[in-house]
């Protein structure tokens, strides 16, 4: 039985590229289980909810340090895998683009959070919340998706989130030691990225020409459009809590905390699941639309199945999750993620339908949609949240959620995206 299971994986390499990538991505599920449970019973709710805030400011700003390279740079990495020559160039000329956003991003960031009350109050949290920036610009992870290196991407995965939990039960002993939670999610991607850092330049077999002979002006020009995309997706993810945070404290945001940390490990899930895809769904794109949309519908459905499960799993034990995850505010939180669990079903077809859009580069249209939905998003939080609190802030997103999909739906419609 286990030969005719390998037999299997070798003649269906898909398969066999989502078993390798599905190990990896056990270590996003669990990490969260061993973290945050420790990090709420030792820093208490409310600084469970600061290292929330941190962590949120961080991730948003990840996006200015991509600019584009997790959509961009890993459509043309896959397109052009068989090509040494190009496969540099995009390379180094996003590296060097990524070098001199992180520059930008930490120059501002040093102002802002050295002179705005909001970020100065916790200025020590902030600060070092900022090393996951450093991690993102070293991680390679988006080279090795458009090369659908799998293998490395899920070595890159585990040795960062192995390292983060180490570091955590190290570092965090007490209450103010919160502060330091971010921190050790950012060592760990720092050292795991610049294992795969190595590891690319010398399969690339990269000189000190190459990052010479380089222009960036079309590196900007190019990815500008999905950058632009890309804040307002990042503003959509991450600032509920900052909200939560600037008009309810950080109760409040510790709360909301819980229950995003328990769908944040479906929705990083769903998320790397269309980074697995997004490769060859683009690749097929550009060679048969036909046998591309029977690839796509066929993973896509039974990702559905497959969350849209473990969602009911999670709605008939709410009770038990938030106990495991807090011994406070268990009524409150466990109504609020009853109500959640219907935000990764929504993101499975929003994301399917995005792999579509985005691998046919009509970027400009998922730009315009995106930032629409997001600034009323934001706007309706914003004026919501001091009436309605957490509760309005979950439906507000599954809202959204729900009028993305359809925007998508009816772009691929009317464009006759999947016709010759």
């Amino acid at each position: 039985m286990i030969e005719r299971g390998i037999h299997f994986l070798n003649k269906r390499p898909q398969f066999k590229n989502l078993s390798i990538y599905g190990i990896g991505q056990v270590f996003n599920l669990v990490t969260p289980l061993l973290i945050a449970p420790y990090l709420v019973s030792v820093c208490g709710i409310e600084g469970f909810g600061k290292i929330g805030t941190g962590f949120a400011w961080a991730f948003f700003l990840i996006v200015f340090v991509d600019y584009g390279s997790d959509i961009i740079g890993v459509r043309e990495v896959s397109i052009n895998r068989n090509d040494l020559g190009s496969l540099k160039k995009i390379f180094v000329s996003t590296y060097l683009t990524k070098f001199l956003m992180l520059l930008s991003v930490l120059g501002i960031m040093t102002v802002l959070i050295t002179t705005i009350p909001f970020f100065r109050n916790e200025q020590a949290l902030y600060f070092l919340s900022l090393s996951i920036l450093v991690g993102q610009f070293l991680n390679p992870i988006w080279f090795l998706q458009g090369q659908e290196n799998y293998k490395w991407v899920t070595y890159v995965n585990i040795i960062s989130k192995l390292l983060y939990v180490a570091f955590v039960f190290i570092l965090v002993k007490d209450t103010n030691d919160y502060i330091f939670a971010n921190l050790c999610f950012g060592i760990g991607m720092i050292i795991a990225g610049i294992i795969g850092f190595i590891k690319v330049i010398s399969d690339l077999k990269l000189k000190i020409n190459d990052f010479l002979s380089v222009s960036l002006t079309q590196n900007f020009k190019k990815g500008f459009s999905i950058f632009s995309s890309q804040i307002f997706v990042s503003l959509q993810l991450y600032t509920p809590i900052l909200i939560i945070s600037y008009i309810g404290g950080n109760v409040l945001a510790g709360q909301y905390r819980i229950v995003e940390q328990i769908i944040l490990m479906f929705k990083t899930y769903i998320f790397l699941f269309f980074n697995f895809l997004f490769p060859r769904v683009s690749l097929l794109l550009n060679e048969n639309k036909k046998e591309a949309f029977r690839f796509w519908k066929n993973y896509n459905l039974m990702n559905l199945a497959f969350v849209t499960t473990m969602m009911m799993v999670v709605f008939v034990f709410a009770k038990y999750i938030v106990l495991y995850f807090s011994k406070e505010d268990v009524p409150e939180i466990t109504g609020y993620l009853k109500v959640a669990v219907f935000i990764p079903v929504l993101l499975v077809m929003q994301t399917s339908l995005k792999q579509i859009i985005l691998g046919l580069e009509h970027n400009l249209m998922y730009t315009k949609i995106t930032i629409a939905l997001v600034l009323i998003q934001l706007a309706i939080i914003f004026a919501l949240t001091s009436i309605y609190g957490v509760l309005g802030v979950i439906l507000i997103m599954i809202f959204i959620e729900i009028i993305t999909i359809l925007c998508f739906y009816m772009v691929i419609k009317n464009k006759k995206l999947l016709k010759e």
